[in-house]
């Protein structure tokens, strides 16, 4: 427990989640303060293309073998597996409609890249080794929930599943995020350390201040949506007490999911604590863009506020510390 206590301390006054709470602060004091869209784009694109282009070089280094072949498979298997969990668990704990059950475990069965950098970063500053495939994982765990959350409204009869399938799968490959996660991956892998050394100075350097400003940012969006879900009607379901014990459960039991699958694959404390990030944490970038396509009845407003007003912020400050402290008990680290 002091382990966790310490761990979560250092966290809390790191310069990423005093930005992050900054933000939140002064959406919720409604300040005035914002970023132009253009430049929030600007920063997701940065930070993307630099953990996809870094995650490349070290599986460069690392060399194609059965250890990230089996990663991507455990990857994938519980991006598919997770959505069933959430679904039974919203079913229990709230009164909400099957359309909107479904789109929210999909959300938790994908993936929060922001999250996944944040948490790579904590790491590499600790000096705390993790493999640089999981970024592979990582961009493989963003599609499997959404086709798990359409196998279930298809199963249970629920409205507004679209029939167009092939409009869907171009939305989930063509997302922006995976294109350019996968894509800088790729770049990476092929040019090795070599070609990190010409860039170096841009994605090295500039990383920590440019997520220092991104999370800046979505301080502000997750402040302005809880202050707008206590205001309109949304908010009825979003802040009602089920809803929001799932937003913290479900990250706890999606991380104990991750914990045991990183530990059957051998994978290094913070391996382990990587992919418990990753299974503990939700989507509110390429879900919501497919669900717009496969469940357009379902309430959007539920599934962000949720992801980014509960369990983005509760990761951030208590599930980052508290995974990684589990990986070092669980591996000896």
């Amino acid at each position: 427990m002091d382990a966790i206590l310490t761990l979560a301390a250092q966290n809390l006054l790191s310069p990423m989640i005093l930005s992050f709470a900054l933000g939140m602060a002064a959406a919720l004091a409604r300040s005035d303060l914002s970023f132009p869209e253009a430049v929030a784009k600007g920063m997701s694109l940065y930070l993307l293309f630099a953990i996809g282009f870094k995650g490349g070089v070290s599986v460069s280094d690392h060399g194609l073998d059965g250890g990230l072949l089996a990663a991507l498979t455990v990857g994938v298997a519980l991006s598919a597996a997770l959505p069933f969990l959430a679904f039974g668990l919203l079913r229990a704990l709230t009164p909400l409609p099957i359309t909107d059950a479904a789109s929210v475990a999909a959300h938790y069965g994908s993936i929060s890249i922001v999250t996944f950098v944040t948490a790579s970063t904590v790491l590499d500053a600790q000096g705390i080794f993790h493999e640089g495939y999981m970024v592979a994982v990582a961009a493989a765990m963003e599609a499997p929930a959404i086709l798990s959350a359409l196998w279930l409204i298809s199963r249970l009869n629920g409205p507004g599943a679209r029939e167009d399938r092939g409009a869907l799968l171009r939305e989930i490959l063509l997302n922006g995020s995976i294109v350019l996660l996968v894509g800088a991956f790729l770049i990476g892998w092929v040019t090795g350390e070599e070609g990190q050394r010409e860039i170096d100075a841009f994605i090295t350097a500039p990383f920590k201040g440019v997520l220092c400003l991104f999370l800046l940012d979505m301080g502000l969006v997750a402040g302005r949506g809880l202050r707008a879900a206590r205001q309109k009607g949304a908010g009825g379901d979003v802040l009602a007490p089920g809803v929001l014990a799932f937003g913290v459960l479900m990250p706890l039991l999606g991380a104990a999911a991750g914990a045991a699958a990183g530990w059957a694959l051998g994978l290094s404390a913070g391996g382990v604590a990587l992919l418990m990030v990753l299974c503990a944490s939700a989507s509110y970038i390429a879900v919501p863009a497919a669900m717009r396509v496969a469940l357009p009845q379902a309430n959007p407003a539920i599934s962000l506020t949720l992801a980014l007003g509960i369990t983005f912020p509760f990761n951030l400050v208590l599930g980052i510390p508290l995974y990684l402290a589990v990986a070092n008990v669980l591996i000896g680290g």
